[in-house]
């Protein structure tokens, strides 16, 4: 690999890394982006299925369910970009649901181990009900659960930072490996 890139594989490896930082120290701000990636994404979903729709109407006869959806996908796009803030904020309740929920279902798919006769069943349970009670605590700490995913949010861009340094590390000794 030629120096260049190596270099510029190791400052956007540093980028990320800084933008890592900044999302953990700035948990508002990485929700709002948050919000606003979710509503570009759905609203670009929603016409890609309405082009489709349109696209395949010919040979895919009773196509009104795919376009409704991609309407439904369109709306959500369109009103999420239009109240970020909103969503930015109920990001953090919705999370929270989706951890008890999740702590639920590993809770009482744990008796279908227990009858499938696995020994440890009840490490599942206990593990699914400590989630779902993890949830309930997110929901009365909403405060917590924002930084909680502005942080994990962060921790990620922070380790993709680093894969892109240690990639050019990588490659630097395979380079010498190879020449001898």
């Amino acid at each position: 690999m030629k120096t260049g890139k190596k270099i510029w594989l190791c400052i956007s490896g540093l980028l990320l890394i800084a933008l890592g930082v900044f999302c953990i120290a700035n948990p508002n701000v990485t929700l709002i982006s948050t919000a606003r990636i979710l509503g570009f994404a759905t609203l670009i979903l929603g016409i890609v299925k309405l082009m489709f729709t349109f696209r395949t109407q010919a040979f895919i006869p009773y196509s009104g369910s795919r376009m409704l959806s991609a309407l439904i996908d369109i709306f959500f796009g369109c009103f999420i970009l239009f109240h970020l803030f909103g969503t930015a904020i109920s990001l953090p309740v919705l999370f929270a649901i989706w951890v008890i929920i999740q702590g639920i279902s590993v809770a009482v798919q744990s008796f279908d181990y227990k009858k499938a006769g696995f020994s440890i069943w009840w490490i599942i349970l206990i593990l699914g009900i400590c989630g779902a009670i993890l949830g309930f605590f997110g929901l009365k700490n909403l405060d917590i659960t924002a930084a909680t995913l502005s942080g994990l949010i962060g921790i990620a861009i922070i380790i993709l930072g680093l894969a892109h340094i240690f990639a050019v590390i990588g490659v630097s000794r395979i380079e010498k490996a190879i020449k001898g």
